[in-house]
């Protein structure tokens, strides 16, 4: 069998750049595994959040949520019940329509919560203080924390702020860019 990766790719250094513009749980979720592995690996990350991904830097995450309206691709299963019922993908067999209704996107939430627990998945606030601690940068995108009204006291400490033209500049010509 024939290695993918090959041993110079294994080794190699380099930045990862993640640009944070969603501000659900799943967006933070995945995110932030991808920041906390690259950094792992000792590339340089920053994960630079714009517009309503600033709400992953926000001290309190329990307002993040997931909504399957409009997401037709997010496959969500039940964590309860008898194995059929676990297996059913509820995005693809209710309507759409469905998921405007209200309590839905709550009760989306607390499947996917309940789903990443059950799979030894860390809550999503303590994820996101591993990247911190293992020395993933958090930028807020200047711009949107005027344009939007965000307080600086209401983001993470270790939050820095720059405006997009800053972040671009100081990004190398050669990185991995994830949006």
């Amino acid at each position: 069998m024939t290695d993918v990766l090959s041993e110079s790719a294994l080794n190699s250094t380099g930045r990862l750049s993640i640009i944070q513009s969603q501000g659900t749980l799943d967006w933070a979720y995945a995110n932030f595994i991808l920041a906390s592995t690259a950094v792992a690996m000792d590339k340089e990350v920053e994960v630079f959040c714009t517009f309503y991904g600033l709400e992953v830097l926000k001290k309190d995450l329990s307002g993040l949520k997931i909504n399957p309206l409009g997401n037709p691709a997010m496959r969500l299963q039940s964590p309860v019940g008898p194995d059929w019922f676990k297996a059913v993908d509820w995005n693809r067999v209710m309507p759409g329509l469905a998921w405007s209704l209200p309590g839905m996107s709550k009760l989306a939430t607390a499947a996917f919560k309940k789903t990443l627990q059950r799979n030894g998945q860390l809550p999503i606030h303590e994820l996101r203080e591993l990247c911190v601690e293992l020395g993933v940068k958090m930028t807020a995108c200047q711009m949107t924390v005027d344009l939007l009204g965000y307080q600086a006291e209401e983001l993470i400490e270790t939050a820095e702020f720059a405006g997009a033209a800053s972040y671009f500049a100081a990004s190398p010509n050669n990185q991995s860019l994830f949006i």
